[in-house]
């Protein structure tokens, strides 16, 4: 069953002051994208890859990486609401990550759209909303605050 929520998508922005391979790094590069959101990344974040975030006590979820345009474009599918997906995500109802990267002026600009969430079954999908909302604007300032430091 479909879901007929208005809102199908999240959108943030942040600008971060860092060459763009530095913050594509720190999106894409399994070692690096665990100094800001999850604990642990189990697998390769390649192209068509099914690797696993470990969330700690949030639980373990299997991703699918969508695509990879190194310094520029990064995107994930994975299935919101779950604490422990382990599954085929292509075969569920799920939604689209993704970070789109610009440098101008010394800035990187990224700008994350997570999309789908209408698709979702009616049960989960307002809840998924209200959650990676929230979520999304708290893994985003964690992701600032790792430049900031550096």
């Amino acid at each position: 069953m479909q879901n007929t929520i208005v809102q199908d998508t999240i959108q943030r922005e942040i600008a971060i002051k860092a060459p763009k391979e530095r913050v594509y790094a720190a999106i894409a590069d399994p070692t690096q994208i665990i100094k800001w959101f999850p604990d642990a990344v189990e697998g390769s974040l390649e192209i068509g890859e099914r690797p696993v975030f470990d969330f700690g006590e949030y639980g373990k979820n299997r991703i699918y990486v969508e695509a990879a345009q190194p310094h520029e474009y990064f995107a994930f599918r994975w299935i919101p609401g779950s604490n422990h997906f382990m599954g085929d995500v292509l075969s569920t109802a799920n939604t689209l990550v993704e970070f789109h990267i610009k440098e101008s002026d010394g800035l990187t600009q990224v700008t994350m759209i997570e999309s789908g969430f209408a698709s979702l079954p009616t049960e989960v999908a307002e809840e998924s909303l209200r959650q990676n909302t929230d979520g999304w604007g708290y893994m985003l300032s964690r992701l600032e605050k790792e430049f900031a430091t550096q």
